[in-house]
């Protein structure tokens, strides 16, 4: 399981009242071995956890080794959560995409802005996608004996000669062998297709939807559901790299294109009874980011079925809807005092869909939410997700605005534990230079608390 690559794993956090906290475990401390073996990820320290009888070899925040016996119960967790999930480094990317939003970045940021993640084990955690070209022989005998799965793959394409020109990896025409490698051992993936107009459009889009639709039959289909995704270009993009940005007029036809190809997949499906058995059996699904671009609306919530690849941006907008309205509905008669102004900031790929947010918000007697719905010129995009927006697109578009009370900011447009933009600016320098307070928000809950003035985490300028 380890090789002489492999670190101690470090621990960044102790959960109160857990084995590991009442022996004493400290942030600091680090795991060498587990029943003498020597963990390369948390997936294998996952695996040799779930015993009964521990013996474990730890190395403390001071350098001295301890061993220690542990007996608990058979799932029971130990409590510890670690500074990485990979202990032995991370597997980068051997691709040159001209789309890679790592390659489309400034220079000169945090050094993990340029980390090309192509690890099958962080796509087994957490749903990162990888593309299959750079595993060995021993990575594909540990997904099969450990049963990693589902992986999310970057398939682009299933024509050998289009997925090497937009991969630039002649390991990468292998995609429709590797995808049967995982029906005959009965794993399964989650597929993307970001499409590049002029390079995997059309004929060839057709032409691999319907190759990984072959995949998706009997109760474990080995592709179990497909994203088809708008390639995103910024200013700072290769010259040379021949791509093309989806204009709405693109937009509008890949949704007719795809929407064709769905409607003739699902008029295959078989008898009534397979069609019953498998109701919520779509194979392939768009990107909300289709729909915004063209001006389009929405599909409603009943068409994302059970949100299969919501990781990719396909229904989070309608579910972040749907779960507002939930949640409004449950708010009892109120009035904000007392009475406060703020601005919440989005993209505006978003502002269409979100209005009536506001709008249900306002209703509130005492309450005034306006919506600042900004493009990136950080980016060079006239069309903006919410995700990326920096710390400058904010200081440019709202500096002399009446910021009122302050800003409801979404957490999604900072570093995951850190209050920093993509930019690098953090949130005290945001909120000392438009001289207001920044209120970050996760989810519906936060945003309708902090909206309405109760507690909430806050910074002050």
């Amino acid at each position: 399981m380890s090789d002489l690559s492999t670190r101690p794993a470090l621990i960044s956090k102790v959960i109160p009242d857990s084995i590991a906290a009442e022996i004493g475990f400290d942030a600091g401390d680090a795991i060498i071995a587990v029943n003498g073996q020597k963990p390369r990820d948390l997936i294998d320290y996952q695996f040799l956890c779930a015993d009964e009888f521990l013996e474990l070899e730890v190395l403390d925040a001071k350098g001295k080794t301890h061993k220690l016996e542990i007996e608990k119960e058979y799932d029971e967790d130990l409590g510890v959560e670690f500074e990485t999930a990979l202990f032995d480094g991370l597997i980068q990317c051997n691709n040159r995409c001209p789309f890679c939003f790592i390659d489309q970045q400034p220079p000169g940021k945090r050094e993990t802005l340029y980390l090309k993640d192509d690890d099958y084990r962080l796509s087994f955690l957490y749903g990162s996608y990888l593309t299959l070209t750079n595993l060995t022989q021993k990575e594909w005998d540990r997904i099969e004996q450990m049963r990693l799965s589902p992986l999310y793959v970057s398939v682009h394409a299933t024509e050998p000669e289009v997925r090497i020109r937009l991969l630039k990896n002649l390991r990468a025409g292998k995609i429709l062998e590797q995808i049967k490698w995982f029906q005959e051992r009965r794993l399964q993936i989650h597929a993307q297709v970001v499409v590049c107009p002029g390079i995997n459009d059309g004929e060839h889009l057709e032409r691999t939807l319907l190759d990984l639709a072959k995949f998706h039959t009997g109760n474990i289909p080995a592709v179990a559901s497909v994203a088809v995704v708008p390639v995103g270009l910024t200013r700072f993009r290769p010259a040379e790299d021949e791509l093309i940005a989806v204009t709405a007029e693109k937009a509008r036809e890949v949704i007719e294109q795809v929407q064709k190809i769905q409607g003739l997949l699902s008029k295959g499906k078989g008898s009534e009874k397979a069609k019953k058995k498998n109701s919520k059996s779509r194979c392939i699904w768009l990107a909300d980011e289709w729909f915004l671009i063209a001006g389009l609306d929405l599909p409603s919530a009943a068409d994302y079925e059970d949100y299969p690849q919501i990781g990719n941006g396909v229904g989070s907008i309608r579910q972040f809807i749907q779960q507002f309205e939930t949640a409004f509905a449950k708010l009892q008669p109120m009035q904000v005092e007392p009475p406060r102004k703020l601005v919440w900031v989005v993209g505006n790929a978003v502002e269409k869909a979100f209005e009536p947010i506001v709008q249900q918000l306002n209703q509130i007697p005492g309450l005034s939410v306006n919506m600042a719905a900004l493009c990136s010129h950080y980016w060079g995009q006239t069309i903006t997700v919410t995700g990326l927006l920096t710390g400058q697109d904010l200081l440019e578009a709202l500096q002399g605005r009446d910021l009122g009370d302050g800003i409801l900011l979404p957490s999604v447009m900072l570093k995951q534990g850190e209050p920093r933009f993509l930019d690098d600016m953090t949130l005290e320098q945001l909120a000392s230079s438009l001289k207001t307070r920044i209120l970050p928000v996760s989810g519906v809950e936060e945003l309708i608390s902090a909206a309405i003035g109760l507690a909430t985490a806050e910074v002050k300028f």
